[in-house]
């Protein structure tokens, strides 16, 4: 994998769309997760104002200790690095209290369905502090999440401008934030996407790593007699999952009107 060059192009993509765009930089929220770092970093090379913003809801102190870590990292290498921390966690808790089915809340669903409003939370987040900045929402998920799985929240974390990093497995994110000097924090902590109040794993939300959902991806085949009893789970897992997030990854279905009907 060739690290420079890869970090070359998307630099300069990421500042010519923004500048084909009319806009003055990118707001990126930073988990504490290795996308956000590399996706913040990507965006702080191009030189243009780089927003990073942290939104804890009831976070696990260890998320916010690698993300504060991350961005004062980051602004020792970088002058166009700016942050911002917006405590979420009263907002989420009042809509919470607001919203009917209190007595589902609890449930397996329930907690889900609150987990998915964390991320749209942080999403309107974002369009504010872009929107009043004149910034691009820049999207930290990568290509197993984005087009493998489906991992990520419907106008959540999916909901972005940009998308630098969708084109990268999550192997190649980690050698790339590395090659970036990414901080040992973040690059050694198991990913998690942070929406529960726990420290629960995106492994084991997913009940497969990384590398064995990628190689699933990429297999190209069915055949179930190549394979070992856990690469037929993990192609399992992976199939299962791709199918049902296919709603995510396809384009928002539109009711095509005949055409003689509307004469």
């Amino acid at each position: 994998m060739q690290t420079l060059k890869i970090t070359n192009h998307i630099v300069e993509w990421l500042e010519q769309y923004a500048n084909n765009a009319c806009m003055k930089g990118f707001v990126v929220g930073i988990s504490g997760g290795i996308d956000s770092a590399l996706t913040s970093t990507l965006c702080a090379k191009t030189g243009l104002k780089t927003l990073c913003v942290e939104m804890p809801i009831h976070q696990h102190p260890s998320h916010l200790e690698r993300s504060s870590q991350h961005i004062k990292n980051l602004k020792e290498k970088f002058n166009n690095v700016e942050s911002l921390r917006v405590d979420l966690s009263d907002t989420f808790d009042q809509f919470s209290k607001g919203m009917p089915f209190q007595e589902q809340q609890s449930t397996d669903i329930g907690n889900l369905t609150l987990a998915n409003t964390r991320a749209r939370i942080r999403m309107s987040t974002l369009y504010y502090c872009g929107g009043i900045n004149n910034l691009l929402v820049a999207g930290t998920g990568n290509k197993v999440e984005d087009f493998g799985v489906g991992f990520y929240t419907k106008y959540g974390d999916g909901g972005v401008d940009i998308s630098p990093i969708a084109d990268l497995l999550k192997t190649q994110v980690y050698q790339l934030a590395k090659s970036l000097g990414v901080i040992n924090s973040i690059l050694e902590a198991p990913p998690t996407d942070g929406l529960f109040d726990d420290t629960r794993t995106d492994e084991d939300q997913l009940q497969a790593s990384y590398p064995e959902l990628e190689w699933a991806m990429q297999i190209g085949t069915t055949d179930s007699n190549k394979f070992n009893e856990r690469q037929k789970e993990v192609l399992a897992i992976y199939q299962r999952l791709n199918k049902a997030n296919q709603h995510k990854m396809n384009p928002i279905p539109v009711c095509e009107i005949p055409q003689d009907f509307l004469s």
